[in-house]
Formats: structure tokens, sequence, C-alpha cells
């Protein structure tokens, strides 16, 4: 299986514990590895075959924006499910990264792995 990835993806979301992340909205960066068979797509050079990149950017980014949680783990589960089922990707890698949370660090964040490769 193949790898399409997307590095430092920026969304802009509503997401923390505390009452004043709550009414802010702040950056979050996605980096994504997808299992994907990109033999189809490269023999035949047709995007229809390919895993769109641009299609998976726009859909997490609108995801993001129209959702609010208050762990950084829930939407990670969350959109790592959305691009499974909506992309046919049996398997995803997905790191969140919520830069400025803590003092003296520059991002916190979580990685998960979901699916067979």
């Amino acid at each position: 299986m193949d790898i399409v990835f997307i590095k430092q993806l920026e969304v802009i979301s509503t997401i923390g514990v505390y009452n004043w992340e709550k009414s802010v909205q702040q950056k979050l960066y996605f980096d994504l590895e997808m299992a994907f068979d990109n033999k189809p797509a490269a023999k035949s050079d047709d995007i229809n075959l390919a895993l769109n990149y641009f299609s998976v950017s726009e859909r997490v980014n609108k995801f993001a924006q129209e959702n609010v949680f208050e762990l950084i783990e829930t939407m990670a589960e969350r959109v790592a499910a959305l691009i499974m089922e909506e992309f046919s990707v049996p398997w995803i890698k997905l790191t969140l990264h919520k830069p400025g949370a803590l003092p003296k660090a520059q991002s916190l964040g979580v990685q998960i792995e979901r699916g067979v490769k």
C-alpha cells in the first residue's frame, strides 16, 4: 500500500476545555498519512483514481470549522474516522498539533493510527 500525505494542514477551530478557549478560534495543524493504492491513478494519469489531496484538506477544514470539541483527542478520532469513511482510506496516521497551548512549548498534540495498512 502506498502512503499519501498532507503535512501541516492549518485549520481554524474552537477547541479547548477552558472557558476562554470556548469563545475564541485557534489554529490547529494536521499531519495526515493515508494508505492508498496509487497504482491505478499512476498508470492512467487519472485524478478520479487518486486520493484527491485537495478534497481531503477541504473536508478536514470544513469539519474543523463546523464542530466544537473540548479535547484534541476527540477531534483527532473524529477526523480520522471521517477520512477513512468518506475517502475509502483503509489506514490513517493522524497527528494533531495545538500550537501555543503550553507555555514554553512550541506545540502539543496527539498522534493516532487507525485501520489496517
